[in-house]
């Protein structure tokens, strides 16, 4: 704010001739609250109320605005403002001189202080360069005379203590040999510090020693006794009446050994249970030069509180509800978690263990042996037992239930040990050492290797499988055994050794339920598997009610089977159980050859070959109800194929030659299959052609002779019946054959065109033996044109149905018959012209018939006698 205006104006308001001017110091403008707008208003109201106090009247008022005391106010600020300024400009100017010697001054004392520390610096390095100085003889080697002498001093001091230990121990000595007693040592141990405890630790030791040298007789055995002292080698006298009393040093010195270390570790107890870890960590330390340590680890680890609490808990008989228990021990189920009471004691373990390691890290200065000794004893005592309990009530169970077991506790317990890894146990939160690392993986390899050995693991891998294959395949092997033993046939002679495999298999299966060392769940979990469940106790299981479906391959049945293959593999591999990897991928190729390739593919397409080979004879009918089957056999034989090749032989990379081999007898399998799948639609073609050969030789002669009075019914019929017959019995063949077979490859292509030119070729050669009247031409020609166009609107290959292809043999057969004299001329000049000669039918857009073939047909029309046809004949 602006001073008040009495300060800047007279204080007298009436208008004086010289009026004051304003008056203001350097103080009104320094302060804060100074406003340049505020301070002009101030000296123009100054003015301005100056004139307003002479105006008296109304006229007065409109005199005309006077601005002289404007005027002169403004000059007299300004005048006064340039006073103010000089004052100013003095005054900056007396502060800049100020400022200009305060620098000259600064920069002196800081020149001086830079000349003093270079001085001190070179006195330090020349201080040090005496006291480091080469060479004794140099006067100014004083620094080396003084190490020298502290290096003498402290190796006179050395000799000192051992001069006073050396007294000591021999007072020490000389008490115990000749009085029978340790009291210097006693009152050593009883001062309380831990380095009297150390020295009373060491000194006992070198009186063991000395003892065992100046006094063997206290350290003789007497061999009847086994090791034990003689009678006299007591703490009494042990010598005669003439010489002086001898003590039994070793027994006096080993009972104060005894009481020292009881002593310590009664003390460490204590420290324990007041958690003094410093007073915990002296006692270990004089134990660990007493004896290496290993009473006060045992007595750490033997009275641990979790030990206690879990001495009966780990042995404990394995509960749960037997409901999980059967979810173990089914195959199809999920992967089931690890044990309850397991997983509680892994869990607890946890944290047992990083807890401890910390109070191990404060209280034993050797903390990662004593570490080690808590982690066997947690490993080996605690895990092991409870791991025993749970897999030996998993085995009880199941073998499929043993395993899971067995892989869901390791992977617990490898979690387990990542979790102690990572937390760095005794070294947190830095990274746990190299060798606790190598101690816990120690353990977990140990915990499971009775379980690995040789090749037990796999064994019983192999065998648990064995039995869910053939379980599930049960009713399927019982309706083959009985089918092949009851046939008769050719086929059937042959397959005998077929037949004895399922025999075998089916009462390998039958016994083994029947042992008396399978579980009652495990064989009520078969049963279910074998869909047995609803037979009763009193049928034998050879006697049961099959059907035809039990006999069909399954496609469902295939995949569980690969599924449970997979799920052992990859248990497998979890486990990581030895480096023969190959070899046990090897092992399961094999069980998965022998039961899916030839006990259950094999059966099948044997089954279906001999049904196919029943169809050839032509007596009747054909019955592909064996198709399906063979499309169901193909896809599986299509899944065991990618299940090897992209589960098992990636796995047996590391050894060239059991890859080679496991690709071998895979090549093998799927080699036979498939000779067995192309013999059997060789035979699916054979029979329906003997079918259609059958069909033809029942056509009537008349059929394309009709008479005279049946020309009208004759003439509304579009086919023949014989060509009626073999259009359905061809439509439902390739009904079938397109849902039986796979869509998908060339497969069911080939299978259709090399019927569609067998049923060419056997109509070619029936019309050659019929007589065809004028008007039969026209059936004949009917009947053409229905077998062209059923066989054209199959899926076959293009050049048989396409324009100019093999069928369009059957529209030109046709035509033959019913064209004129003139139109068979020209049409026999055509095929000459284009050279279709000889016995095949020709290719070629025009003429697809050759000379001969045109030859026999003709003849065989009724009009082939007249002069106009002989001339044609005449001219072929």
């Amino acid at each position: 704010m602006m001073p008040d205006n009495a300060s800047i104006v007279s204080a007298n308001p009436a208008r004086t001739v010289f009026p004051k001017g304003p008056s203001f110091t350097l103080d009104d403008f320094s302060g804060r609250d100074f406003i340049v707008k505020e301070f002009i208003e101030a000296l123009s109201d100054t003015a301005i109320s100056g004139r307003r106090s002479t105006a008296g009247t109304t006229a007065a008022a409109n005199q005309p605005f006077d601005p002289k005391p404007l005027i002169r106010t403004f000059e007299q600020a300004q005048r006064r403002l340039g006073e103010l300024s000089g004052d100013l400009e003095i005054r900056e100017n007396e502060l800049s001189a100020a400022v200009r010697r305060a620098e000259a001054q600064h920069s002196q004392n800081l020149t001086t202080l830079g000349r003093k520390l270079r001085q001190t610096i070179e006195s330090f390095q020349q201080l040090d360069t005496s006291l480091n100085g080469a060479g004794l003889e140099n006067t100014g080697g004083t620094g080396n005379m003084a190490v020298e002498t502290g290096r003498r001093l402290e190796e006179l001091d050395r000799q000192r203590r051992r001069a006073l230990d050396a007294h000591f121990l021999l007072e020490c000595w000389d008490g115990v040999s000749n009085r029978g007693d340790l009291s210097l040592l006693e009152n050593l141990r009883r001062s309380g510090t831990g380095e009297a405890k150390v020295r009373s630790a060491h000194i006992a030791r070198q009186l063991l020693r000395i003892s065992q040298r100046l006094d063997p007789q206290s350290w003789r055995e007497n061999p009847s006794t086994n090791g034990t002292y003689e009678a006299d080698a007591s703490s009494e006298d042990l010598a005669g009446e003439n010489t002086p009393p001898r003590r039994n040093t070793r027994e006096i010195i080993e009972k104060f050994s005894e009481t020292l270390e009881k002593d310590l570790l009664k003390q460490f107890d204590d420290f324990y249970r007041k958690a003094n870890f410093d007073g915990m960590k002296d006692c270990a330390q004089v134990l660990q030069d007493f004896n290496g340590g290993a009473s006060v680890i045992a007595l750490f680890v033997n009275q641990h509180q979790f030990f206690i609490d879990r001495s009966q808990l780990v042995t404990e008989e394995v509960g749960g509800d037997a409901e999980s228990w059967e979810r173990l021990a089914d195959p199809d189920a999920e992967l089931p978690g690890v044990e309850p009471s397991l997983q509680s004691l892994l869990d607890e373990v946890k944290v047992v263990v990083q807890e401890e390691s910390a109070i191990i890290r404060r209280a034993f200065p050797y903390h990662e042996q004593v570490l080690g000794k808590f982690l066997q004893r947690v490993f080996q005592q605690s895990i092991q037992q409870r791991l025993e309990l749970v897999l030996e009530k998993a085995s009880g169970v199941s073998s499929l239930a043993f395993l899971r077991c067995l892989q869901t506790s390791r992977g617990y317990i490898s979690a387990l040990i990542d979790d102690l890894k990572a937390h760095g146990l005794t070294e947190h939160p830095e990274s746990i050492s190299s060798q606790t690392a190598l101690l816990l993986d120690q353990q977990l390899e140990e915990l499971f290797v009775p379980y690995f050995v040789g090749s037990s693991y796999i064994e019983r891998e192999r065998r648990t499988l064995e039995e869910l294959f053939s379980a599930l395949l049960f009713r399927f092997t019982c309706f083959q055994a009985r089918r092949k033993k009851a046939a008769t046939t050719f086929m059937a002679s042959l397959a005998r050794p077929g037949t004895e495999l399922l025999s075998t298999a089916r009462d390998a299966f039958i016994s083994r339920l029947d042992s008396p060392e399978m579980s009652p769940i495990q064989r009520s979990m078969l049963l279910q598997v074998a869909k047995l469940g609803e037979v009763p106790e009193t049928v034998r299981l050879t006697e049961i009610r099959l059907t035809e479906e039990d006999g069909q391959p399954n496609l469902s049945d295939a995949k569980r089977m690969l599924k449970w293959l997979a799920e052992a593999v990859g248990r497998g591999l979890e486990l990581s159980v030895n480096a023969d990897t190959h070899k046990d991928v090897s092992a399961l190729l094999t069980l998965l050859l022998g039961t899916m390739g030839d006990g259950y593919v094999d059966v099948c397409l044997d089954a279906a070959l001999e049904a196919a080979t029943a169809q050839e004879s032509g007596k009747t009918e054909p019955d592909f109800g064996y198709l399906p089957s063979v499309r169901t056999t193909i896809s599986i034989t299509a899944l065991m194929v990618m299940c090897v090749n992209a589960v098992l032989l990636p796995l047996a990379a590391a050894s060239i030659t059991t890859r080679h081999d496991m690709e071998k007898r895979t090549s093998q399998t799927t080699t036979r299959i498939e000779e067995k799948i192309n013999t059997i639609e060789q035979k699916t073609i054979d029979g329906t052609l003997a079918w259609v050969g059958r069909l033809l030789s029942g056509q009537r002669k008349n059929d394309f002779r009709p008479r005279e009075s049946d020309n009208a019914a004759w003439l509304e019929m579009l086919q023949t019946p014989t060509c009626a017959s073999i259009c359905a019995f061809l439509t439902r063949l390739h009904n079938i054959a397109r849902t039986s077979l796979p869509a998908s490859g060339a497969n069911i292509r080939q299978v259709l065109t090399e019927i569609a030119l067998g049923t060419r070729g056997l109509l070619l050669e029936h019309f050659k033996r019929f007589a065809v009247s004028g008007p039969g031409g026209l059936m004949v020609t009917k009947d053409m044109t229905q077998y062209a166009e059923l066989l054209k609107s199959w899926d076959i290959e293009e050049d048989t149905k396409g324009p100019a292809g093999a069928l369009d043999v059957l529209l030109e057969v046709g035509n033959l018959f019913v064209i004129g004299v003139e139109a068979l001329r020209e049409r026999i000049r055509g095929g000459a012209a284009s050279g279709t000669t000889g016995s095949g039918p020709s290719r070629g857009p025009e003429a697809k018939l050759s000379v001969q073939e045109v030859r026999a047909y003709v003849s065989r029309r009724e009009d082939s006698n007249t002069v106009a046809m002989q001339q044609v004949l005449n001219a072929l």
